[in-house]
């Protein structure tokens, strides 16, 4: 026979959901800065990765919101329920990138333009891959412990970011040093089909581990690579 952990007391939860309110809120506020620094950044340059990251920033903002609209409820059982309702929207926020990031490779590997070197892309690139990766691991840990879907699936598309601020890096300086325009949109297409197996684990509520983390530590496998 199996026992099966209650989870986390009503104490420990009150400061584990404080603890996401805060890691959402670092989150819509860097960003908002990386989405005006990408998009301005990505105009000058004309270059359609920058742009593309900007607005992968923008959608990480809706995002995060849909997670501290869930959380904003002082009723556990509201935060419950408003819990789906904040999993469709991260889905749907991950169908728009990869569906825009598919368009925007297409039309790169077109030959429609080229861009320009960018030395601030290559410094917000840069800055994102190193800031990322620490407020995903954060905000995983506290949504798994919480057993909150949408707040682990928030973490994800924070991770995805991650993903997309090395292929942006990447890109950017494959193109200023060689002249391979084709090498960043080829690296996005790959990001763009995460995207979407990503939306599609988060449209089912498949987000990873999101069990509380004293019943995952009975020895259950959930089958989670990211549970490691």
């Amino acid at each position: 026979m199996t026992t099966v952990s209650p989870g986390p007391s009503p104490r420990r939860r009150a400061v584990l959901t404080r603890r996401v309110r805060l890691l959402v809120a670092a989150t819509i506020a860097y960003n908002l800065v990386e989405a005006v620094v990408a998009v301005t950044a990505g105009t000058l340059a004309s270059s359609g990765a920058l742009i593309a990251f900007g607005l992968d920033s923008v959608i990480e903002v809706a995002s995060a919101a849909a997670v501290a609209w869930q959380f904003s409820a002082r009723d556990p059982e509201l935060v419950e329920r408003r819990e789906k309702r904040a999993l469709r929207i991260i889905a749907v926020s991950f169908f728009a990138l990869a569906a825009y990031v598919t368009l925007d490779s297409a039309r790169a590997l077109l030959g429609d333009g080229g861009a320009a070197p960018s030395t601030p892309g290559l410094a917000l690139a840069a800055l994102s891959l190193a800031v990322m990766p620490f407020l995903s691991a954060a905000q995983r840990r506290a949504g798994r412990e919480l057993g909150s879907a949408s707040a682990v699936a928030d973490s994800r598309q924070t991770l995805l970011c991650t993903y997309l601020s090395a292929v942006l890096l990447v890109g950017l300086a494959v193109n200023g040093l060689f002249g391979w325009a084709w090498a960043d949109p080829v690296a996005a297409l790959v990001i763009a089909a995460v995207a979407v197996r990503e939306g599609r684990d988060a449209w089912r509520g498949d987000a990873c581990c999101a069990v509380p983390a004293p019943a995952a530590a009975k020895g259950a496998d959930h089958g989670c690579a990211c549970c490691a």
